[in-house]
């Protein structure tokens, strides 16, 4: 066979799992020196096609070949050594080693004695930081980094393995601009040299930038293969999703009774922030927008106890508390869905039940230690009915879900608690368009209920589609507070870059 894969075919591909049919009969293929966009709304089946060819998963039927020739890989590491890489939106990263060996974990360099050759793997690893225009060091710890940087690692591994084909699941969803300028020059560079480049994304505006044909997906099929060039916005939404999406945010039904002053931060100063001050009514829905690293989620991370408050106070209801960690924050009714759903939302080894259930198993126990089975069902029954998630039943592992239902699973937990503020850390990243419509009708339900929300956002069309305010950050403090009906792209642009 050749060193480059030239075409990549999917014939009759059919996966089930048990209750659901994830893929039905995919037929279709990718070449050489272009990228392919898998378009489709969360649970469409493109992140169970990309394991597939990775190995993760077995196809219940069919195949995929290779410049013709039939392959099968039973894990990771065999797709490796057959020049595939899948970059997966959940990082696969060893937090405890350094950037550089994670980059090149099992292919470390040796000297003569056998031992790591540290200059040769840090040479290495600086030229393809560089190519990456990073400020990272080789050394630093992966743990030590930020989320994009990770990601950024992860992406790099596979960069430096030299592959025949590469797939991206959602690789730009916690990066910022720069960063994603960066990926996309080195993807450019990569069709160059002839690789066939798989591209999954929700971001239209990604299409439009670096996508050459679109796949789309719905409900486990494929749909067909169009080129962004010569389709609309619209009509590729109306393929994915089977029905014209409409102005979302002039569709929704809002709270017109927002309430009096719920909460007050006073002066909040953590070892991320400085000197916070802001007020929440009941019912309302603030935002909080600014550029990655402006200390949005250190704000509510201060909030909730996550991180200590070196300064300030917090009054909740007339009263002044203290929150020194999360578990006292959800006791006084604030609870946080965060922004890292794989580290920090979903329990990986519970399945839906269990992780609905877990915020309430204390609270409805008997005497406060054994489990009240008939309530945990009811909690679990009325979270799974209420958030429509799509699983067969309770007993399905929250990493067999979507990322869609992965997210509606941690708001039925939180939910379920009766919290009097939630707050949504970035809601709906890596969530497609028809979903997000969902979720943003599923925010505004509960601002109606009285429920009062702290909305943090990068997407800049949701936080100004569903906040009533806006709070505007730049490096650690509020540059601005603007209201609903004066928010613009431009203006929020304007204070977070340049401040008030």
């Amino acid at each position: 066979m050749s060193d480059f894969a030239n075409v990549l075919e999917f014939k009759q591909i059919t996966k089930y799992f048990p209750g659901v049919k994830a893929l039905d009969d995919i037929n279709f293929q990718v070449e050489a020196g272009e990228v392919l966009v898998f378009l489709g709304e969360n649970g469409a089946g493109k992140s169970t096609l990309l394991k597939i060819l990775n190995g993760d998963y077995q196809p219940t039927s069919g195949e995929y070949l290779i410049n013709g020739q039939a392959r099968k890989f039973h894990n990771p590491k065999e797709a490796i050594a057959g020049g595939i890489s899948v970059i997966y939106q959940e990082r696969q990263i060893l937090m405890d080693l350094s950037v550089a060996e994670n980059i090149f974990l099992g292919r470390l360099p040796s000297n003569l004695l056998g031992f790591v050759d540290k200059a040769a793997l840090h040479k290495r690893t600086q030229d393809i930081i560089d190519d990456f225009q990073l400020d990272i060091s080789p050394a630093t710890l992966v743990k030590d980094l930020s989320v994009a940087h990770q990601q950024m690692v992860e992406i790099m591994k596979a960069y430096s393995r030299e592959l025949k084909i590469i797939a991206f699941d959602e690789p730009t969803a916690s990066l910022c601009d720069t960063e994603i300028e960066a990926l996309f020059g080195i993807i450019e560079k990569l069709k160059r040299e002839g690789k066939i480049i798989i591209y999954v994304t929700h971001r239209m505006k990604e299409i439009q930038e670096i996508a050459d044909k679109v796949a789309v997906f719905k409900d486990g099929r494929y749909v067909g293969t169009i080129k962004p060039s010569e389709t609309s916005e619209e009509e590729m939404i109306r393929m994915m999703i089977g029905r014209n999406l409409g102005d979302v945010f002039n569709e929704l039904e809002r709270n017109t009774e927002i309430g009096d002053t719920l909460l007050e931060v006073k002066n909040l100063s953590t070892d991320h922030v400085r000197d916070i001050s802001f007020h929440l009514r009941k019912g309302e829905i603030l935002g909080f927008s600014g550029l990655i690293g402006a200390g949005r989620t250190e704000i509510v991370r201060g909030l909730i106890g996550a991180d200590a408050a070196k300064e300030g106070q917090v009054v909740l209801e007339g009263e002044k508390i203290h929150c020194q960690s999360p578990r006292d924050a959800i006791e006084k009714g604030i609870v946080l869905v965060p922004e890292d759903r794989k580290t920090q939302g979903v329990l990986p080894n519970l399945d839906v039940g269990g992780n609905i259930s877990i915020a309430t198993l204390r609270k409805n126990a008997y005497f406060k230690s054994f489990v009240n089975t008939k309530k945990e069902n009811e909690v679990v029954a009325e979270g799974i009915q209420n958030f429509k998630i799509k699983t067969p039943d309770k007993f399905k592992k929250i990493l067999e879900l979507s990322g869609g239902n992965q997210q509606k699973t941690i708001i039925a937990r939180w939910m379920s608690t009766k919290p009097k503020i939630l707050i949504l850390d970035e809601p709906t990243k890596g969530i497609d368009v028809g979903a997000k419509a969902d979720f943003y009708k599923m925010i505004c339900e509960f601002s109606r209920q009285g429920i009062s929300i702290i909305l943090v956002s990068s997407e800049l069309p949701e936080i100004i589609g569903l906040s009533d305010r806006i709070i505007v950050l730049k490096s650690g403090k509020i540059t601005g507070e603007v209201q609903r009906e004066e928010a613009t792209e431009e203006v929020l642009l304007s204070l977070a870059m340049l401040g008030e």
